[in-house]
Protein backbone atom coordinates (compact mmCIF):
# COMPACT_ATOMS: atom_id res chain seq x y z
CA UNK A 1 0.00 0.00 0.00
CA UNK A 2 1.24 3.46 -0.91
CA UNK A 3 -0.48 5.89 1.47
CA UNK A 4 0.19 8.93 -0.73
CA UNK A 5 -1.57 7.27 -3.65
CA UNK A 6 -4.55 6.41 -1.45
CA UNK A 7 -4.69 10.00 -0.12
CA UNK A 8 -4.75 11.38 -3.67
CA UNK A 9 -7.44 8.92 -4.67
CA UNK A 10 -9.63 9.77 -1.69
CA UNK A 11 -9.25 13.51 -2.27
CA UNK A 12 -11.90 13.26 -5.01
CA UNK A 13 -15.52 13.33 -3.77
CA UNK A 14 -16.83 11.14 -6.61
CA UNK A 15 -14.26 8.45 -5.88
CA UNK A 16 -15.25 8.48 -2.21
CA UNK A 17 -18.90 8.21 -3.25
CA UNK A 18 -18.14 5.21 -5.46
CA UNK A 19 -16.46 3.49 -2.50
CA UNK A 20 -19.57 4.14 -0.39
CA UNK A 21 -21.83 2.70 -3.12
CA UNK A 22 -19.65 -0.38 -3.46
CA UNK A 23 -19.72 -0.92 0.29
CA UNK A 24 -23.45 -1.76 0.04
CA UNK A 25 -24.14 -2.34 -3.67
CA UNK A 26 -27.59 -3.82 -3.01
CA UNK A 27 -28.74 -0.45 -1.70
CA UNK A 28 -27.47 1.49 -4.71
CA UNK A 29 -27.71 -0.77 -7.76
CA UNK A 30 -30.42 -3.00 -9.27
CA UNK A 31 -29.70 -6.47 -7.92
CA UNK A 32 -32.49 -8.02 -10.02
CA UNK A 33 -30.64 -7.12 -13.20
CA UNK A 34 -27.54 -8.89 -11.94
CA UNK A 35 -29.52 -11.96 -10.93
CA UNK A 36 -31.05 -12.12 -14.43
CA UNK A 37 -27.50 -12.33 -15.77
CA UNK A 38 -26.61 -15.03 -13.24
CA UNK A 39 -24.34 -12.70 -11.29
CA UNK A 40 -24.07 -11.54 -7.71
CA UNK A 41 -22.62 -8.37 -6.27
CA UNK A 42 -19.76 -10.44 -4.85
CA UNK A 43 -18.34 -10.27 -8.41
CA UNK A 44 -18.58 -6.50 -8.24
CA UNK A 45 -20.57 -3.81 -9.99
CA UNK A 46 -20.32 -3.19 -13.72
CA UNK A 47 -18.47 -0.09 -14.88
CA UNK A 48 -21.48 0.98 -16.94
CA UNK A 49 -23.77 0.89 -13.88
CA UNK A 50 -21.31 2.94 -11.83
CA UNK A 51 -20.99 5.39 -14.71
CA UNK A 52 -24.74 5.77 -15.06
CA UNK A 53 -25.07 6.48 -11.35
CA UNK A 54 -22.34 9.14 -11.37
CA UNK A 55 -23.64 10.85 -14.50
CA UNK A 56 -20.05 11.24 -15.70
CA UNK A 57 -18.63 10.14 -19.04
CA UNK A 58 -17.66 6.47 -19.23
CA UNK A 59 -14.03 7.41 -19.89
CA UNK A 60 -13.88 9.51 -16.71
CA UNK A 61 -15.45 6.77 -14.59
CA UNK A 62 -13.13 4.15 -16.07
CA UNK A 63 -10.15 6.36 -15.28
CA UNK A 64 -11.37 6.84 -11.69
CA UNK A 65 -11.91 3.11 -11.20
CA UNK A 66 -8.52 2.19 -12.64
CA UNK A 67 -6.86 4.74 -10.37
CA UNK A 68 -8.70 3.36 -7.37
CA UNK A 69 -7.53 -0.11 -8.33
CA UNK A 70 -3.92 1.09 -8.67
CA UNK A 71 -4.22 2.58 -5.18
CA UNK A 72 -5.35 -0.86 -3.96
CA UNK A 73 -8.85 0.23 -2.94
CA UNK A 74 -10.66 -1.82 -5.61
CA UNK A 75 -10.39 -5.21 -7.24
CA UNK A 76 -11.75 -5.99 -10.68
CA UNK A 77 -13.04 -9.03 -12.50
CA UNK A 78 -13.61 -9.34 -16.21
CA UNK A 79 -16.79 -11.26 -17.09
CA UNK A 80 -17.42 -11.45 -20.81
CA UNK A 81 -16.90 -8.01 -22.28
CA UNK A 82 -17.62 -6.19 -19.03
CA UNK A 83 -15.43 -5.30 -16.06
CA UNK A 84 -16.86 -5.48 -12.56
CA UNK A 85 -15.36 -3.65 -9.59
CA UNK A 86 -15.62 -4.41 -5.87
CA UNK A 87 -13.95 -2.99 -2.79
CA UNK A 88 -10.67 -4.47 -1.60
CA UNK A 89 -11.69 -4.70 2.04
CA UNK A 90 -8.31 -6.00 3.18
CA UNK A 91 -6.46 -3.03 1.69
CA UNK A 92 -9.04 -0.57 3.02
CA UNK A 93 -8.64 -2.05 6.51
CA UNK A 94 -4.84 -1.81 6.21
CA UNK A 95 -5.13 1.86 5.24
CA UNK A 96 -7.51 2.57 8.14
CA UNK A 97 -5.08 0.85 10.52
CA UNK A 98 -2.19 2.82 9.06
CA UNK A 99 -4.11 6.08 9.54
CA UNK A 100 -4.97 5.25 13.15
CA UNK A 101 -1.30 4.58 13.90
CA UNK A 102 0.05 7.44 11.80
CA UNK A 103 -2.20 10.19 13.14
Amino acid sequence: MEPELVYKTLANATRRQILRWLKSPGEHFDECEYQRRGLEFSSGVCVSDIGAKTGLAQSVVSSYLQGMQRAGLLESERIGKWTYYRRNEKAIREFVDFMSEEL
